[in-house]
């Protein structure tokens, strides 16, 4: 990072890449494994996770699965197709907390849920994984008054856009960066994690098609100390995504994701 920019802790988020199903959500039981798999980021923490270990980066993670309950989200993002009484009218949230519909269009919520069903949803999956993301940035911003927080919140998406998104047909390039429209981290970061990927050779795209999510917008508060970035990571690159299963390529693949990890991290710490 820049000589001006602060030294600081690294850690890192996966949310979307768990493939357990709550006992609550019985609506997914009966979907296929390519439907149940269209939007769940597969093998993004075995992409990542031992890399992390290696470099001693601090991470949470869920195994849930997020047509069920969505970690990107607010717990409050959901409509009246997905749960009874919402104040939201349907169409609001189609792929808010609880999936309706899937990125293919596909209607994965036949039936809202009670209220019931959503405040056990909320409990089992997304007050534990925000709970211990904020009591990790916590332990670590408190480690050092003056040091800041620096947070990769790790994802995977379509090599295509589909008809849901906003780029629908566009092929992407190997990664795309977010950061709230430049609201969520700093500029010095945001260079150090596009720098990085970069030397390693990855395609990158910044704050196209995505913007970021609910995790840099809700963490993300530079004035704070705490910097979070979003990274998309082609799912074409490791993953047959007809087949959603690994290629052979994943191998060099998470060589070059270790590189990049250690060069941010070597960024964040001085």
């Amino acid at each position: 990072m820049k000589e001006d920019s602060t030294a600081g802790f690294l850690m890192a988020t996966i949310p979307h890449s768990g493939e357990e199903i709550p006992p609550e959500a019985a609506w997914l039981r009966g979907l296929d494994e390519i439907t149940l798999m269209g939007d769940v980021d597969r093998y993004v923490d075995r992409l990542y996770e031992e890399s992390l270990a290696q470099l001693e980066i601090p991470f949470v993670k869920t195994q849930w699965h997020r047509y069920a309950a969505d970690l990107n989200r607010l717990d409050t993002d959901y409509d009246e197709e997905a749960v009874i009484g919402s104040p939201y009218p349907p169409g609001t949230f189609p792929r808010g907390f609880h999936w309706v519909y899937s990125t293919h269009g596909e209607k994965i919520l036949q039936e809202p849920l009670t209220q019931e069903i959503h405040e056990r949803l909320v409990k089992r999956v997304y007050l534990p994984f925000h709970q211990e993301v904020h009591a990790l940035a916590q332990s670590l911003l408190n480690k050092v008054e003056t040091h800041q927080l620096y947070h990769l919140d790790l994802h995977s998406m379509p090599s295509q856009g589909t008809h849901q998104h906003r780029d629908p047909g566009e092929f992407r390039k190997d990664l795309v960066i977010s950061d709230s429209k430049g609201q969520s981290c700093s500029s010095a970061f945001k260079d150090l994690v596009i720098e990085s990927f970069q030397a390693q050779g990855f395609t990158i795209a910044y704050n196209w098609p995505y913007f970021g999510g609910r995790l840099t917008e809700y963490y993300g508060h530079p004035e704070k100390k705490h910097h979070v970035i979003q990274i998309e990571l082609n799912r074409a690159l490791y993953m047959d995504e007809a087949t959603k299963r690994l290629k052979p390529q994943h191998v060099d693949l998470k060589i070059k994701l270790f590189e990049a990890l250690r060069n941010i991290k070597s960024g964040t710490h001085h």
